[in-house]
């Protein structure tokens, strides 16, 4: 399983916005530069986080993006579902008449468990979580 650039792109995004909540309402060019992403490409990515209830926008000169919840109320899993859609390893998973032999196969149970690990993964990580473990990287890389 490969993550697509829509999700990583977007999850950095939204920790770029947390990083920065204290300070108002981010501008679509300050994230893209930030985070070397095109604004155009964040602006369809934006409008999908909108969507999804994950950012809200400020309009006027002083506008720009802001989360909609509190960083530490944000699942790393929700924002992976609004971006990439469901978990998914094999087609079997998920459509069991896709395969004549899913219900006796032991890699269709090997792909859900490894489904479940990622999902419980996801959801156990908050947005915050994630600030956090910038936060002490950057305290790291400051004292090398």
């Amino acid at each position: 399983m490969k993550l697509s650039t829509r999700t990583r792109y977007g999850i950095r995004a939204i920790i770029e916005l947390a990083q920065h909540s204290e300070d108002g309402p981010l501008q679509l060019k300050i994230i893209a530069a930030r985070q070397e992403i095109s604004v155009k490409y964040l602006e369809q990515l934006m409008t999908a986080l909108k969507s999804g209830g994950f950012v809200r926008s400020i309009r006027g000169s002083k506008g720009g993006y802001l989360l909609a919840k509190r960083a530490d109320q944000i699942k790393v899993g929700e924002v992976f579902h609004c971006l990439e859609g469901p978990v998914t390893t094999a087609e079997c998973v998920e459509d069991e008449e896709f395969c004549s032999r899913a219900a006796d196969c032991a890699a269709r149970e090997l792909w859900m468990e490894v489904e479940r690990a990622i999902e419980g993964v996801l959801q156990s990580v908050t947005i915050q979580e994630l600030v956090d473990r910038t936060k002490g990287k950057a305290a790291l890389d400051y004292r090398i």
